[in-house]
């Protein structure tokens, strides 16, 4: 348990695994919109943040969906994380045909499609920057099947409902959530 509240530990084994600095931003970026949750919620914000932080750490060596999350599962398992906190990373992927059951995975599911969303909005802004980033400008790229079309906008409304959160209310919530840590998101 030590280790799954330890940052810097899951930070060391996220880096370990991914050198890609766009997949780096997007685990900081789900890790900033679960973080606030969690505290909205009132949860353990560091067991929270360093499930989202890790929930993608194998994608870049294995990216196929036989093998992402599955080998971050036997990773982290060998690693001697509990079975709770690989549980809610295995869940994230719908996939997997793990039920999403408990806040936390309920969370990290309807923050990861929307965190990579969000920053490719922001990316599309003049300045580049997530301050600029608005509802409208959201819901109007998903609307453009062509925008981030890797994005999965079913998942992104599914996680919304699943979390019993309005999608505006969720949209604007993540939002605010990155612009709190634009600097390390670069946005």
């Amino acid at each position: 348990m030590e280790k799954e509240l330890n940052r810097d530990e899951c930070l060391a084994i996220l880096k370990e695994y991914t050198q890609n600095e766009s997949l780096l931003k997007h685990a900081f970026a789900v890790e900033t919109c679960v973080l606030a949750y969690a505290k909205k919620f009132g949860e353990n914000e560091k067991y929270w943040g360093n499930v989202a932080l890790l929930h993608d750490f194998d994608y870049e060596k294995y990216p196929t969906a036989e093998e992402h999350p599955y080998k971050g599962n036997e990773i982290l398992e060998n690693l001697g994380f509990s079975e709770e906190f690989r549980t809610a990373i295995m869940s994230h992927a719908e996939y997997t045909g793990i039920k999403r059951e408990t806040k936390l995975q309920k969370t990290l599911f309807a923050c990861d499609e929307l965190a990579g969303f969000i920053t490719a909005v922001a990316y599309v802004r003049p300045s580049k920057s997530v301050d600029e980033v608005e509802v409208k400008s959201v819901k109007k790229k998903m609307k453009d099947k062509g925008f981030a079309r890797a994005v999965n906008r079913e998942e992104i409304i599914q996680g919304a409902d699943d979390l019993g959160i309005p999608l505006d209310e969720h949209i604007q919530f993540c939002i605010d959530a990155m612009k709190n840590n634009k600097e390390l998101l670069g946005l």
